[in-house]
């Protein structure tokens, strides 16, 4: 279950990439480690982020682990939806389970990223 058109980190998010925005997450394997989601702390829209450096929270009933930005840039949008429905993100973590979108300050960092493949290995020594 590791959609082949996202980028991925070792920290277990994942990206979409677009022309100068991306829709950050956290992967299926990231959600069923922690558990049942109860809480998600998200940056303020506006917000600069920089790559490797948390830019959230997510709680579960097991415990808090923070979110990395995949990328530098710039926060244009958080999912709403969160703050109601933390556990979309164990329901459906590549959709409705979206984090942020970020501006990407440089667009080819996203192909930095791990592909499908690599994240897959990553997981698999996990």
């Amino acid at each position: 279950m590791i959609p082949e058109e996202l980028r991925y980190t070792t920290e277990h998010e994942w990206v979409w990439p677009g022309e100068s925005t991306v829709r950050v997450g956290i992967t299926h394997f990231a959600q069923e480690q922690l558990g049942d989601i109860v809480y998600v702390q998200l940056p303020q829209v506006g917000q600069a982020v920089e790559a490797g450096q948390p830019l959230g929270e997510v709680e579960s009933t097991k415990s808090v682990s923070e979110i990395y930005a995949p990328v530098t840039g710039t926060v244009v949008a958080t999912n709403p939806d969160l703050n109601e429905q933390p556990e979309l993100i164990n329901e459906d973590p590549y959709g409705e389970g979206w984090l942020v979108e970020i501006e990407v300050a440089d667009p080819a960092a996203v192909r930095n990223l791990l592909d499908a493949s690599a994240y897959r290995e990553l997981t698999e020594k996990a």
